[in-house]
């Protein structure tokens, strides 16, 4: 079923929003940029702003992605590992962005990683992302969202993906794909940790 004209007009200026606000965020700062800044950038209202975004950290987390993604995950065969269906998804999306939507997504990490309000503000959100992870996992294990296993495994599963996503930003060449796939890899087997241990064993306290 084809969008319609009201929706789409929607999309547009909730994207046009976002473009400019985060425009403003990298040009003057997270702190520094007033909700009436951004509206006038926009050229909307400061009410109409809030039709669309409940604060401006809301902005920046807010993503159009992560819909598709899962979307993807849910149409993965019964029986798929969760991981094994995670990466699937990822891969689907993220290897169709267009440019622009893989440089707005740099840029959102980019602010997550380096502002501390929102830095502040994504771990305290932390809580419900592990919720609603948990949801999916268990629809694919069987489980109860409320499971110890599959709460612990969807915080392991978020934690992996933040650390891969704020160390590839860091490096505009890398490709966030691969970073976020190599990272899905490595929680697939275990997270085994390249160490070796000593062979004269701990130090002794004297």
């Amino acid at each position: 079923m084809s969008t319609g004209l009201r929706e789409r007009k929607k999309l547009k200026t909730k994207a046009a929003i976002q473009k400019e606000a985060l425009r403003l965020f990298l040009k003057k700062g997270f702190d520094e940029t007033t909700i009436e800044e951004i509206a006038a950038a926009a050229e909307i209202s400061p009410s109409t702003f809030f039709n669309y975004f409940s604060s401006k950290e809301d902005v920046v987390f807010q993503d159009e992605l992560d819909p598709l993604i899962l979307a993807a995950f849910d149409a993965q065969p019964e029986g798929t590992n969760p991981i094994r269906a995670i990466r699937t998804a990822m891969k689907s999306v993220f290897e169709n962005l267009s440019p622009q939507q893989d440089g707005v997504m740099r840029e959102r990490i980019a602010l997550m990683s380096s502002t501390p309000a929102l830095r502040a503000a994504m771990l305290a959100q932390f809580a419900d992302l592990v919720g609603q992870v948990a949801v999916l996992v268990a629809s694919r294990s069987g489980g109860s969202p409320t499971d110890f296993a599959i709460r612990n495994f969807s915080g392991a599963l978020l934690g992996v993906m933040m650390s891969a996503l704020f160390t590839a930003v860091q490096d505009p060449k890398a490709d966030l794909l691969e970073v976020a796939d190599q990272a899905m890899a490595h929680l697939e087997a275990g997270l085994p940790l390249p160490w070796t241990p000593s062979p004269a064993g701990p130090p002794q306290d004297r």
